[in-house]
């Protein structure tokens, strides 16, 4: 199961489209205080979009909603669903991530089996309501080499204001790759920051691989 290195988060259709348009492959529905119906319409419009690019669906959150529409996988807070639970709903061939803010959070995410684990905060950000203690690059650095010292090689997704600039600086510390919203979503050109965002990942990994 290959897991992106650049996640696209967003709570609309046409950014969906418009990061699509720009190279990304991974898209993030990330719905709050939505009702049912209107959540599973978004869902809906965003999996469209998915389906014409190639992309992958993760629904944030609401297992149930991504086994009823037939998304690739969710992923899950603190506060959600366990991935355990998630597993046995959705079956061996969905994608479950889980977010994480310590070390501890990451041994407790691969002992339930998740594919993929979103490491944050990087900085401050708006999108998140209640935010955890913010990481930076030292942060990043530390946990990723407690990882490696306890063999885990489950894929880290730095997440948490990250912005084009960042790129470099986040990936040196040796997550599998980003997770990004207001800078692409927030953008005066979303495509163009977009493709931006895809051509700086790729550079990096070309250069370090």
């Amino acid at each position: 199961m290959q897991i992106s290195n650049l996640h696209f988060i967003t709570d609309r259709p046409e950014h969906a489209e418009q990061a699509c348009r720009g190279g990304v492959r991974w898209v993030q529905l990330r719905v709050k205080n939505a009702a049912p119906d209107q959540w599973r319409q978004l869902a809906l419009d965003t999996q469209a979009v998915c389906q014409r690019y190639g992309a992958t669906l993760i629904i944030n959150d609401n297992p149930g909603l991504a086994l009823e529409i037939g998304a690739e996988g969710v992923h899950l807070g603190k506060q959600d669903m366990s991935p355990i639970e998630a597993r046995v709903l959705l079956g061996p061939s969905k994608i479950i991530g889980g977010t994480a803010n310590t070390f501890a959070d990451i041994e407790q995410l691969v002992q339930a089996g998740v594919d993929y684990i979103g490491l944050g905060p990087f900085r401050f950000t708006t999108t998140k309501e209640k935010l955890s203690p913010i990481l930076g690059l030292e942060g990043y650095s530390s946990i990723m080499q407690q990882c490696r010292e306890a063999g885990i090689h489950v894929p880290v997704v730095a997440i948490g204001g990250i912005q084009n600039d960042d790129v470099a600086l986040v990936l040196s510390t040796l997550v599998h790759g980003l997770a990004v919203s207001g800078a692409i979503g927030g953008a005066t050109d979303p495509t163009a920051a977009a493709k931006e965002l895809v051509e700086h990942v790729d550079f990096w990994r070309v250069d370090h691989e």
